[in-house]
């Protein structure tokens, strides 16, 4: 495993911690949860806007080339 860090805000700092325990796990459990679970869902529909843009685009992009 890798590890990864990351800067906030300290008032985003605070909304994860104050989450965190309210579930009543780690901050760092909090923040991996919500990595997987964007990650988990994020792939289909981020492809699907991906595609449609490029399609839409297509003509500006080969111009830009």
């Amino acid at each position: 495993m890798e590890t990864l860090t990351i800067n906030l805000s300290g008032g985003r700092l605070d909304q994860l911690k104050r989450m965190a325990e309210q579930l009543n796990i780690a901050p760092a459990d909090l923040a991996q949860a919500g990595i997987d679970d964007l990650l988990a869902h994020h792939d289909e529909a981020f492809t699907d806007a991906m595609e449609r843009v490029l399609r839409k685009n297509a003509e500006l992009y080969r111009r830009l080339a």
